[in-house]
C-alpha cells in the first residue's frame, strides 16, 4: 500500500487552520511555520510530532518539501487529503 504524502501546508488548510493558530499552538512564530512550509528549514521531531497530533494526520504521511535539485522536487506527488 503506498502512503499517501501531504505536504504541511496542504495538512494545514485541511485542518482548517491559519498559519497563525498553528503558530500559537506549538509556540513558535509564524514564520517559524513559513520557513517549514516553503522548505527553507526543516522541523525538528517534537515539531513533527505536534504537527501530527494538531493535523490528525500520522507523521510517516508529512512530505517536507525537499533541499535537492528542483526538478526532482517538482517530480514527487503530494496529495490532499
Amino acid at each position: 500500500m503506498k502512503a499517501i504524502q501531504i505536504s504541511l501546508a496542504a495538512a494545514r488548510v485541511n485542518a482548517g487552520l491559519t498559519q497563525n493558530d498553528v503558530a500559537e499552538k506549538i509556540n513558535v512564530s509564524k514564520q517559524t511555520i513559513i520557513n517549514w512550509e516553503k522548505g527553507r528549514v526543516t522541523p525538528g521531531i517534537p515539531e513533527i510530532e505536534m504537527l501530527s497530533r494538531i493535523y490528525e494526520i500520522p507523521q510517516d504521511n508529512i512530505f517536507l518539501p525537499c533541499y535537492s535539485t528542483k526538478s526532482r522536487c517538482q517530480e514527487k506527488e503530494v496529495m490532499k487529503i
